[in-house]
């Protein structure tokens, strides 16, 4: 346990180092981390970005369901994103790279008391900064699906409702899958931040909590056509990004 603390200490030194300071190379190390995600993600086409705890054991019952979600949407073409760790992670990258026509892509960050890079992923990037590594898990995805998880986790939840919430992405849907793990979670945004007037009731509707799997992968691809009529009316159909959806969709209705 002390071995594990003094890990963390020293990290913790490091991170604060690296923002506090004025020194302009951590400048030029946070934008590397968004130089290479923007240059290798841009072009993927639709991928779905899955969270949730890297603790998770092979044996538990939502690695398998992670498993068994990235599966199924291998299986309609989608890529899948994740932290690139293991728990959760690994099952997801896991069932998308048992699909050679799909790419399984791991957004590693150097954490080495808990986080290891899983030997499933099809495309690796390692990210110095959480905040950058964020912003790339939620910034090409067409969907997020949040399984149980701890601290990580909610704070990736909850980013992706406040990015909703204020518009900042639009057409992309959350699914929280886990409805006896996430029901007192849901319970208490609507009997606190509802009822004290701290969100709307369509912010409550933002959250499909779910343990149907195939819901999930229906909802996921009918959202799609939704998000390439929305990226085309905001100009940016000329993106590789939107031609990358384009063509997705276009060869899919062809098959």
């Amino acid at each position: 346990m002390k071995k594990t603390k003094n890990i963390k200490d020293e990290i913790a030194r490091k991170y604060i180092k690296d923002i506090k300071s004025a020194d302009v190379w951590s400048v030029f190390k946070i934008l590397a981390d968004f130089v290479k995600g923007f240059d290798d993600l841009g072009d993927l086409g639709p991928t779905v970005t899955i969270f949730g705890s890297a603790r998770t054991k092979k044996s538990n019952f939502y690695y398998k369901k992670a498993h068994k979600l990235s599966n199924m949407l291998a299986e309609n073409g989608f890529n899948v994103m994740t932290g690139g760790g293991p728990g959760i992670m690994e099952a997801a990258n896991r069932g998308a790279f048992e699909h050679e026509s799909v790419e399984s892509i791991g957004l590693n960050i150097d954490l080495p008391f808990e986080q290891s890079t899983n030997p499933y992923t099809t495309k690796e990037l390692s990210f110095d900064y959480f905040f950058s590594r964020k912003v790339m898990l939620v910034k090409y995805s067409i969907a997020y699906v949040i399984f149980p998880g701890g601290y990580g986790t909610l704070d990736e939840l909850f980013e992706a409702l406040t990015l909703i919430q204020t518009r900042k992405v639009t057409g992309v849907k959350v699914f929280v899958v886990g409805v006896d793990f996430y029901n007192p979670l849901v319970d208490f945004i609507k009997t606190k931040l509802l009822s004290n007037g701290m969100i709307d009731e369509d912010d409550v509707e933002l959250i499909c909590l779910t343990d149907d799997l195939q819901m999930v992968v229906d909802d996921i691809e009918k959202s799609l056509l939704h998000q390439i009529k929305t990226l085309k009316e905001v100009g940016l159909g000329d993106t590789s990004y939107y031609k990358s959806l384009l063509e997705f969709t276009l060869n899919k209705n062809t098959k």
